[in-house]
């Protein structure tokens, strides 16, 4: 079930604001979900969040879902302080947190979605990306330029970073995934992808901005 319905229990308010990093005499179990996740989760939400597309919306809630769920844990949002609150699959019955089945509240996640600057940071992202974009397209035209756009597009709604903060992870599936997909390129634009992508971080350098968040 998506994080956007709201959690229905009794007990959401009183979870040990766990986060990734909460602590317990069990350690090993507090929580069972790995921060790297966790990050991945919040990410994922704000996306789903921000996005205009339902269809995009449903894509990055179902991303998210399954990544929580691949940890035996569940996703909801208290709705009250606007916060994802993932929980152990095994406190769970029927949608519902079932009290009797929480041996300690550390091993819940709550990640707060109300943080300032988050808009702000997406648009400074997306401006920083579409100048980089634009250098290439000045300094080295077609095909390098549609790389360009497609890969600012990329790195801006799918990771909300830099273009040249790209992992090679990332870069790997821009090439292999998305821009097959999505970004309608010409065989020559295919064949120099990863020329586009070095010259992409070289003309990085050249532009600008966005500061460290």
């Amino acid at each position: 079930m998506a994080a956007e319905e709201p959690s229905d229990d009794g007990e959401t308010g009183e979870t040990g604001g766990g986060g990734a990093e909460g602590g317990a005499a069990d350690g090993d179990r507090v929580p069972d979900v790995p921060a790297e996740s966790v990050d991945e989760a919040e990410r994922l939400t704000r996306l789903a969040r921000r996005t205009e597309s339902e269809a995009a919306a449903a894509f990055y809630r179902e991303r998210r879902d399954e990544l929580v769920e691949g940890h035996d844990y569940v996703p909801r949002l208290r709705e009250e302080d606007d916060t994802l609150v993932l929980y152990p699959e095994e406190w769970m019955e029927d949608g519902t947190v079932q009290l009797d089945r929480i041996e300690t509240t550390d091993r819940a996640v709550e990640v707060s979605l109300s943080g300032p600057g988050d808009a702000d940071r997406y648009r400074e992202i997306a401006a920083y990306n579409d100048a980089v974009a634009d250098a290439v397209a000045d300094a080295h035209g077609d095909p390098h330029a549609d790389t360009a756009e497609s890969f600012a597009a990329f790195m801006s709604n799918h990771y909300v970073r830099a273009v040249d903060d790209a992992t090679p992870d990332m870069r790997a599936e821009f090439r292999e995934e998305y821009l097959p997909r999505n970004g309608w390129p010409s065989d020559e634009q295919l064949a120099v992808v990863d020329e586009s992508l070095d010259v992409i971080e070289s003309a990085a350098a050249d532009v600008d901005g966005p500061e460290e968040s």
